[in-house]
């Protein structure tokens, strides 16, 4: 039954997605093109989305976390570090630059690819990609990686 939830859950997530454009890449970066070229691009509609989504998150989260545990798992898996190192600096950076680049983030990106769409299949493929690089890295050792002075996992 749980299973079935959850793919009720994804199956809203994902029409939301496609009902508020965030699967279509050319409006993606029409509201990313804030006073770009050329002028007069840009579409403010997905703003409204995202703060629908924060708004909801916001409720969601603080009832949630108030329960002893969530529905379908043992425990809450929520972060407990608090400092910041290039992980957090490098990764929403990569993020940022490969949606502002492609029109996608990885959600949307998946709800593209039923629409057989090839730039969700390339950019899921690249996506997929640097996990697996990202996983690699990673289990290096420090000394073989790049990583600044000052981060934790150098000790």
């Amino acid at each position: 039954m749980a299973i079935l939830i959850q793919f009720a859950i994804g199956l809203v997530f994902g029409i939301g997605l496609i009902v508020s454009g965030m699967s279509n890449p050319a409006k993606v970066l029409n509201f990313l093109d804030v006073g770009g070229i050329p002028a007069g691009t840009w579409d403010a509609s997905l703003a409204f989305v995202m703060a629908g989504a924060v708004a909801v998150t916001f409720v969601g989260f603080s009832r949630v976390l108030k329960r002893a545990r969530p529905v379908f798992a043992e425990r809450f898996y929520v972060p407990t570090r608090k400092d910041i190192d290039s992980r957090i600096i490098a990764g929403p950076a990569i993020f940022g630059i490969g949606w502002g680049l492609a029109g996608f983030c990885p959600g949307p990106a998946l709800t593209a690819l039923g629409f057989g769409s090839a730039s969700a299949f390339i950019f899921v493929a690249a996506m997929c990609a640097g996990m697996v690089l990202a996983r690699f890295i990673a289990q290096l050792p420090p000394s073989t990686r790049f990583v600044m002075p000052s981060d934790p996992l150098e000790t």
